[in-house]
């Protein structure tokens, strides 16, 4: 390969990138992202960036060393549109086009919307930018804040929130939060944080609909006339969110946090197969050997894993079989996640079913949270720990997992 152009300058691209470089791959490399940003890590967006006790600068991926050693070129703030498999093209939405040898996908995902939450007041957390919007909103002093979704990212919006001095509500669906990830027993202990922090949660009904300010309008004063004229309309704000049972929560502030769908529209017409992502075998390779895909994308091997963890492993595997030219190697790692909620860690790994059992091996649960030395749970099925669950329990959490990785048998393979 002569040419290899990584399609999104994300975590996983970024990965991709280096991994293109220390595997030996010498050719001209194109990084395309549509956002004008370099690559930043996006965790601490929902957690330390919104409360300001992390600047942008800290935020980098890379440095002016790393990036001239990968003697890259960098197309940035400029959105791919299609992908000529035939061609080996990439289409950019400025009318260029990339010839190349091999594509990664690492395109991410974009958060789900609601409809009408183009009110002013109404946010969403996925990027840099939706993170400086929300951080100067919430600069400006007390306010209603309701968050529409109980998940990781909800739940650490929340919290951050919270400790700004916010007065929070988190809006939630199911019956719990974090439900199909942690099952019921555990999902209740970890819920109980939201209240130990604060804020108020409801659960079990969804949203019928946001409200919002009648469009204003403001004078603008007319030389040598008496009265006013044009008057221009103010943005309509957002004020409340109405729930599906009836009830209407007065709201400054709404965030959004219900989800996401992959960027997967700039490649509709092209042979790849698309399935709420990409789907790849269970080395990241697409149905075409010179395309692979990783990170929030990609449906590796049946799975779409929304995880730093996946997205920083799956390119290595991914690069080894772009430049081999076919799946030489498969993708093995334990699944793994953390949030931080409330001053409180929450560390999971492994692969629970809805028939485990789950017992505390450590620590304990009081008034139904996680006790003042936290917890370790382990997820068991016939005799043997399946996944487990830290709260607060970081050291025993590591050495569980690093036990529960060399006793995990092969994963099921999958096929496109």
């Amino acid at each position: 390969m002569k040419v290899v152009t990584v399609v999104g300058a994300s975590l996983s691209g970024m990965y991709a990138a280096r991994e293109l470089r220390a595997q030996g791959f010498d050719g001209r490399l194109v990084l395309v992202g549509d956002e004008p940003h370099p690559p930043y890590d996006r965790p601490p967006l929902s957690k330390d960036f919104l409360t300001g006790r992390t600047g942008e600068d800290q935020l980098a991926l890379t440095d002016a060393e790393e990036s001239a050693g990968l003697d890259a070129e960098w197309l940035l703030g400029v959105r791919a549109r299609g992908l000529d498999t035939r061609g080996r093209t990439v289409l950019l939405d400025d009318g260029r086009t990339v010839s190349t040898d091999g594509v990664v996908i690492a395109t991410g995902a974009a958060a789900r919307r609601l409809p009408g939450d183009d009110l002013a007041g109404v946010h969403t957390l996925r990027t840099l930018d939706d993170a400086r919007a929300l951080r100067e909103e919430l600069a400006q002093g007390p306010r209603r804040v309701v968050v529409i979704g109980g998940g990781f990212i909800g739940a650490e919006t929340a919290s951050s929130c919270a400790a700004l001095g916010h007065a929070v509500t988190v809006v939630e669906a199911a019956p719990l939060p974090l439900v199909p990830q942690l099952g019921a027993e555990m999902a209740a202990v970890c819920a109980a944080l939201h209240r130990r922090g604060g804020v108020d949660l409801v659960t079990g009904t969804g949203v019928a609909g946001l409200k919002g300010t009648s469009a204003g309008s403001r004078s603008t004063p007319d030389p040598g006339a008496t009265g006013p004229r044009n008057r221009p309309r103010h943005p309509r704000a957002v004020t409340g969110v109405e729930l599906a049972d009836g009830r209407t929560l007065p709201a400054d502030i709404v965030i959004v946090g219900i989800g996401a769908t992959p960027n997967t529209a700039w490649l509709a017409g092209s042979t790849l197969a698309l399935h709420d992502g990409v789907l790849c075998d269970d080395g990241c390779v697409t149905g075409l050997p010179q395309v692979v895909a990783v990170g929030d994308v990609a449906r590796v091997g049946g799975i779409r894993a929304e995880h730093w963890t996946s997205a920083t492993e799956q390119p290595r595997v991914a690069v080894r079989n772009l430049l081999a030219g076919r799946t030489t190697e498969t993708v093995r790692s334990m699944p793994y996640f953390w949030s931080d909620q409330y001053g409180a860690r929450i560390q999971f790994a492994g692969r629970r079913h809805q028939s485990d059992t789950v017992r505390v091996v450590e620590g304990g649960i009081e008034a139904g949270a996680p006790g003042e030395g936290g917890l370790l749970a382990r997820y068991e099925r016939d005799g043997r720990t399946t996944a487990v669950l830290s709260v607060d329990r970081p050291r025993p959490f590591m050495r569980a997992r690093r036990e529960l990785a060399r006793s995990a048998g092969p994963v099921e393979p999958a096929t496109l």
